[in-house]
């Protein structure tokens, strides 16, 4: 009988890997497609981060690792943690996983028992309240604005919690919307989280290295929190290495102990030589991290001035990571020869057939008047998307 197991059919599928299979089989029938779907930045991996993995397979790195991972990369990562962050973690603090995604598992199934609940404002990335889902907890979805750029305030927060509530899950800069939360906002949140002995933070802040406005700023450095907090980071996003994936959590010694604990049964160590470049990564001067983050910012300008330019999309100017979330209210309802835009799944998909664009409806990410637009390609892609984009809404009636 071909039955699988409930929490497996349970699970949404992501949208954002089914709309970048979409667009794959439109390209595979001649169709030129302009990818916005995924998050990935489109440089090389650099050079140096390369060569220590090149080094590491001549070294015969072939053997089972640790399980939270080499100790030249544990200290790497707390190396990283102080000299960009002033956060103090020892090796026995952190836990290398298989990507961020993973680490975030981890976490979850560690900390959150049936029933418990989890703080999330949306918009959210879309695998949180799966993975929430997974650990048997109960998502309690926050909805913000995109008149406070997408950010929960302190006030909403307060309200939301329970005595159920077990964690807060947040991601800053974010995926979806490119929002960063300041020293003074991250405070502020911290304060209300000190009323609540029970609740653990758990901060993603994958795009860290990409932030448009100054240093980043990690909800781990107030102290009365401090030892609640959960920092998930890795090496996709700010050092171009989504394929080698390599993630890490960095927290209380009794949380990373319940999730080496987890990963030893699940998966053991992950890959010996993407540690070693990944150890190349956390130890680098960051300078090519910059210059990526520079061209993030350029293309961010471009294409913040072109869909702007477009009447009906209200948008706000992100202030990290690579997306761009409008509002798509203006197009709802509207027609194109029989066909109704109704929903944005609906919008997402016209411009897919209509312009050959790929983006993402919000509500994958709990957001159903938006849609989520990539700006990790070239300028050359991005000019033409907003072309075709613009070329395609005055088509809606």
């Amino acid at each position: 009988m071909e039955k699988v197991s409930s929490r497996i059919a349970a699970l949404e599928e992501s949208q954002t890997i089914a709309m970048s299979q979409k667009s794959r089989e439109l390209a595979a029938q001649g169709i030129d497609v302009v990818n916005l779907s995924l998050g990935e930045p489109d440089f090389f991996t650099p050079d140096f981060i390369k060569e220590a993995a090149k080094r590491a397979i001549d070294e015969n790195f072939s053997f089972y690792p640790p399980v939270s991972g080499y100790k030249d990369l544990l200290e790497a990562i707390c190396g990283k943690l102080k000299r960009e962050n002033d956060l103090t973690f020892t090796p026995d603090q952190v836990v290398v996983s298989a990507g961020a995604k993973h680490s975030l598992s981890n976490v979850l199934m560690c900390v959150v028992e049936k029933d418990d609940e989890v703080v999330v404002p949306a918009p959210y990335w879309v695998s949180y309240v799966e993975l929430i889902k997974l650990a048997e907890g109960r998502s309690v979805i926050v909805p913000t604005t995109i008149e406070n750029d997408f950010k929960i305030t302190p006030q909403q927060l307060e309200a939301a919690i329970t005595p159920k509530t077990r964690a807060f899950l947040f991601c800053s800069p974010s995926n979806p919307t490119g929002s960063v939360y300041s020293k003074a906002e991250l405070e502020a949140i911290a304060r209300v989280i000190e009323q609540h002995p029970n609740i653990i933070v758990i901060s993603d802040e994958i795009y860290e290295h990409i932030n448009f406005v100054g240093k980043h700023e990690s909800i781990a450095q107030f102290d009365s929190i401090r030892d609640r907090v959960v920092i998930i980071n890795g090496v996709s996003k700010g050092y171009a290495m989504t394929g080698w994936r390599i993630g890490f959590s960095a927290s209380a010694k009794w949380i990373a102990k319940a999730a080496a604990k987890l990963q030893g049964q699940q998966t053991s160590g992950v890959c010996t030589i993407a540690q070693k470049a990944a150890t190349a990564a956390f130890n680098s001067d960051g300078q090519t991290t910059r210059q990526m983050c520079e061209a993030f910012k350029r293309r961010r300008d471009l294409f913040v001035k072109g869909i702007s330019g477009i009447n009906g999309f209200k948008i706000n100017v992100p202030q990290g990571a690579f997306y761009l979330f409008p509002d798509i209210t203006h197009f709802l309802g509207l027609h194109f020869n029989e066909q109704v835009v109704a929903t944005a799944d609906d919008f997402a998909m016209y411009l897919l057939n209509n312009a050959h664009v790929a983006v993402v409806s919000g509500s994958a990410f709990g957001s159903p008047y938006n849609i989520r637009l990539s700006y990790a390609t070239s300028d050359e892609k991005l000019s033409m998307a907003v072309e075709r984009i613009a070329q395609a809404v005055k088509l809606l009636r």
